[in-house]
């Protein structure tokens, strides 16, 4: 067992006639360790990604409301009015009236002019 011990230590398992299966083995793991750290950065990435635009999405959304609210103060009649009293237009005192128009259905547009 201490010869084992120590031919580990002395790594005499890699220069040995059969180290050749023992080679591949160890560049496996190499190459599934670096696949692990890869995919491990790329999911990092993924993640700060979905953050940042989480946040833009919040920003948007905010910048959205404020200007909903600027909308609806401006469409308001009275800030209208206030601003017609700057250029000197004044609101109606008479109502507004509804205009009827009767067309003639019976009657072309040639037999008009002709009659």
């Amino acid at each position: 067992m201490k010869s084992g011990v120590f031919n580990i230590l002395k790594a005499r398992f890699l220069i040995h006639d059969d180290a050749v299966k023992n080679w591949r083995f160890i560049v496996f793991i190499i190459l599934l360790a670096i696949i692990m750290i890869a995919n491990t950065q790329r999911y990092e990435q993924k993640v700060f990604e979905i953050a940042k635009l989480s946040n833009e999405v919040k920003e948007l959304r905010s910048e959205f409301v404020d200007r909903r609210s600027e909308l609806m103060k401006l469409k308001m009649e009275s800030t209208i009015s206030n601003k017609m009293l700057e250029k000197q237009i004044y609101p109606s005192t008479v109502p507004p009236v509804k205009i009827e128009v009767k067309r003639e259905e019976e009657k072309s547009f040639f037999q008009r002019i002709w009659q």
